[in-house]
């Protein structure tokens, strides 16, 4: 079946980075989009960025536009979000989902999703 599972995450202090990544297995990864998203209690799941199987689309929100990176590497059938100058609302549960149409902003479109990594920025 089907699994995404991300690591990466931690605690860092406000402008520190951090790589976040999404380990595919139970299908062809390199035919399907990707995306990162992220939530914090009593919040909706918002959408981060999303990237198409072969890298050709890339979305971004505006909020992480020239802070946040989403690339994949096909042959590791993985995905990263490299996430720089961190700031304190960043902190949430991170996670990766797996479109099989196309990349979307949408959560409810992802039909596959990982368990989620905590990030926590400190001031």
């Amino acid at each position: 079946q089907v699994q995404l599972v991300e690591s990466g995450g931690g605690l860092v202090q406000a402008g520190g980075s951090l790589r976040l990544s999404c380990a595919a297995s139970g299908l062809t990864f390199s035919s399907y989009a990707m995306g990162w998203f992220r939530q914090v209690p009593g919040k909706e799941r918002e959408f981060l960025a999303a990237i198409s199987g072969s890298s050709y689309r890339i979305d971004y929100t505006d909020s992480v536009k020239g802070r946040f990176t989403i690339s994949r590497d096909n042959a590791k059938n993985t995905v990263y979000l490299q996430m720089n100058n961190l700031k304190l609302e960043d902190t949430a549960v991170y996670f990766c989902g797996l479109d099989l149409r196309f990349p979307s902003r949408v959560a409810a479109n992802y039909d596959y999703w990982g368990q989620g990594t905590q990030v926590t920025v400190s001031s």
